[in-house]
């Protein structure tokens, strides 16, 4: 039986990313880049569920840093405002492809220690830049994930991600259960398209826990069949149907899309606790 199939009954993690590596005040006032800004978001998101948060450190300036100072600040308070929420950091190659830049938030420890950490699987372009992933810097970046006991959250954007994600399974670069996040809609990518959607799930390892991010139908069918659903912010702030995404916190019809959507199909949330017993449970 496909994996696809196979989730129909389990439990749904919704993953906040509020922030993300473009969004800036000028093309939308909603975009949380302060720590207490970011923070507060995602406890009112908390407090309507979700069982993570991915998370893109801002400088003073509101641009994307990589210091890990500045993750010291962004997690404690996420931390403080949302204590049972899993943390995840951004190794994105979008702007810096350097191994020890991407590690750098890797190395907080106890409390700060992150709980997943993004790992792009190859190279791509998207319409304006390129995310330079080198094979070298994929296995180094996962090496140290594994050293320090961040569970990796495997970005994928097209069908030979997965295929890369299978091999290191087979190999011992990563471990099972893969947690993976499937990307729809990027013009170099797959599409959100059902045909497209079915077979990255399908091709998935076996127990792979994964989450679909994208345009609407893909939204949608995260919410039904699928086994996670991400609210994600794009570049636009307020978004009309079918646009990039669809939650933000500022909108609190936007923000309750994903339960509804989960209700729509007679989804439960994943609880924090339980995704965090299973991770390290494995």
């Amino acid at each position: 039986m496909s994996l696809l199939l196979t989730t129909l009954s389990q439990p749904v993690p919704i993953v906040l990313a509020p922030t993300g590596m473009v969004p800036t005040k000028a093309m939308t006032p909603h975009v949380p880049l302060t720590p207490a800004d970011i923070a507060r978001d995602v406890r009112s998101c908390a407090d309507i569920g979700i069982t993570s948060v991915h998370l893109h450190a801002r400088d003073d300036a509101g641009e994307p840093t990589w210091h890990r100072e500045a993750y010291v600040r962004l997690v404690g308070a996420v931390r403080e405002a949302a204590p049972d929420v899993l943390i995840n950091v951004t190794t994105s190659g979008r702007t810096w492809s350097d191994v020890e830049k991407r590690a750098d938030a890797l190395s907080l420890d106890e409390d700060l220690k992150p709980d997943l950490a993004s790992l792009t699987l190859s190279s791509l372009n998207f319409l304006r830049a390129a995310s330079v992933n080198a094979p070298d810097t994929i296995a180094s970046l996962a090496r140290i994930m594994r050293e320090r006991g961040i569970t990796p959250e495997l970005e994928i954007f097209d069908i030979g991600m997965v295929n890369v994600a299978a091999t290191m399974l087979q190999r011992g670069e990563l471990k099972a259960p893969l947690v993976a996040k499937l990307f729809f809609g990027n013009l170099a990518g797959m599409q959100a398209t059902p045909s497209e959607f079915g077979l990255a799930v399908d091709r998935l390892p076996a127990g792979t826990i994964w989450s679909a991010n994208g345009r609407l139908p893909i939204h949608h069918s995260g919410a039904g069949p699928g086994q996670w659903r991400r609210c994600s912010r794009g570049p636009r702030g307020r978004h009309p149907p079918g646009s990039r995404a669809l939650a933000t916190c500022h909108e609190p019809s936007l923000g309750r899309a994903c339960p509804c959507l989960m209700a729509l199909h007679e989804r439960v949330l994943l609880q924090p606790a339980e995704l965090r017993s299973r991770l390290r449970s494995s």
